[in-house]
């Protein structure tokens, strides 16, 4: 018979995590304002509120944590990572930030002025936040397969070749260059297609634009490339990702989702003079050009992690445990959007609760219920992180109104995944009985999501 699948891994460490009463988290959720990013994590049973910096690192990267070289300028280690994003990605120059929303501040503030258009596939927050705050905008080009939920498409995170040169062709030089998101988190952690990528650098060769990848999860990318895309079956993890970056001229990544750390990000660029621009604004907001925000030891981890992330072993184990809690998700009868991706699963907000009209903030009301029922912390990807258009101050609403539950790796067993399904099929069970949403009390102005203050209605 064939045998079934295990973990690539074996667990050395635990921390024990407490498990609170109903009361407890009513009382605690309603001092939060109904925001769980106020939550303290010691209210939380199981946190799936990001899978950002909160996985476990491998023997392999603490071994190299001990070795880090703390120097100021010129540190081993910096040169270290310089050599894993050289051999793994293929850039020739890059800049270290402490996170992934740090080098898009960086690059943007290189690239990016008013009055500019930056096109891409489903934009994410600090992405938009960045540009929208350069009082530039950001346009999704986006398949419209990724909007339906229930269909099936295998790559919904690709760009629509033909609304993305609509956009190159209406704004010509006010585009400043081309983001693409790989995998596309908010519309469901969805792959980007190799062939989508290499059609998105045609286009942006024939007018003359910079392609860039939003790089959070590309090692994922590159996962469900090799399992849909047929040219790639016999492709390595390694050789995937060398050919995905054929077609980008920057990138940008948070290196505490693919690279497995605690903390860290860069820059990787092609370009000499990019560099140098580059350099002079890592120097103002980051630090030194060969630290930049991160310690020596986080870069060792990091370079360590970038060649683990990119096995295929270690992104089996933990694509299938997203997987599973999927499938658990499906036989209580909850939507979600379909194929499940890479990192997190996607509840169908609007069609958990259809009682709920969109003004009160659906996805929120769904968290919130998650957590009272189980105190399990899961994040709003809809209304209240589309945030306010910037000249009407009215909410945009978008096409789809979801509960992130993003798996950090190496953290859970699959048996949190049972307790996780468990939870939100008793909220599912009870989805009519749930008539109100929420209210705003007060908000930031932009990436309010973080900090609004909420209550019942």
């Amino acid at each position: 018979m064939e045998l079934p699948f295990a973990e690539s891994f074996r667990i050395k460490m635990v921390e024990p995590i407490r498990r609170s009463t109903r009361q407890e988290r009513e009382a605690w959720i309603k001092d939060a304002n109904y925001n769980l990013f106020n939550l303290k994590s010691d209210y939380v049973f199981i946190d799936l509120l990001t899978d950002s910096g909160t996985g476990a690192m491998s023997d392999k990267q603490w071994s190299e944590m001990m070795i880090g070289d703390e120097s100021y300028a010129g540190a081993r280690s910096y040169y270290k990572l310089k050599n894993a994003i050289k051999d793994i990605l293929g850039f020739e120059y890059f800049l270290p930030t402490h996170q992934g929303r740090a080098a898009e501040n960086v690059l943007f503030s290189a690239l990016v002025k008013e009055g500019d258009v930056v096109p891409g596939n489903s934009h994410f927050d600090t992405t938009k936040g960045h540009i929208e705050f350069r009082k530039a905008k950001a346009i999704d080009c986006t398949i419209n397969e990724a909007f339906e939920t229930q269909t099936h498409h295998p790559f919904k995170g690709n760009v629509d070749i033909k609304k993305l040169e609509n956009v190159l062709i209406e704004y010509g030089d006010k585009v400043p260059f081309i983001i693409m998101t790989v995998t596309n988190n908010n519309a469901g952690g969805q792959p980007v297609s190799l062939e989508n990528l290499k059609q998105v650098r045609v286009l942006a060769d024939k007018y003359g634009k910079m392609v860039i990848f939003d790089s959070a999860r590309f090692a994922e990318n590159a996962y469900f490339i090799k399992l849909r895309e047929e040219s790639c079956k016999e492709l390595s993890i390694k050789e995937i990702v060398t050919e995905m970056y054929k077609n980008a001229d920057a990138m940008t990544m948070s290196s505490k989702k693919d690279a497995i750390v605690n903390m860290g990000g860069f820059i990787g660029m092609k370009d000499e003079a990019l560099f140098k621009t580059a350099s002079t604004f890592n120097i103002m907001f980051e630090g030194f050009i060969t630290y930049g925000g991160m310690s020596g030891r986080d870069m060792n981890a990091l370079a360590q992690g970038l060649d683990e992330g990119t096995e295929f072993t270690t992104l089996e184990t933990r694509i299938k445990q997203v997987e599973y809690l999927g499938e658990k998700l499906k036989e209580y009868g909850v939507p979600i959007q379909e194929p499940i991706g890479g990192h997190a699963i996607f509840v169908d907000a609007k069609k958990f609760l259809p009682n709920i009209p969109k003004e009160e903030y659906v996805a929120q009301t769904l968290a919130v219920e998650l957590y009272i029922e189980g105190g399990v912390r899961g994040v709003e990807i809809g209304t209240l992180l589309a945030d306010r258009d910037p000249e009407t101050r009215l909410d945009r609403f978008p096409k789809l109104e979801l509960l992130r539950l993003a798996i950090p790796r190496r953290t859970y067993t699959n048996n949190h995944m049972d307790y996780i399904a468990a939870s939100l099929g008793n909220v599912y069970s009870r989805r009519n009985e749930i008539k109100h949403g929420m209210k705003i009390l007060s908000e930031a102005p932009i990436m309010r999501h973080f900090t609004v203050e909420l209550d019942r209605l």
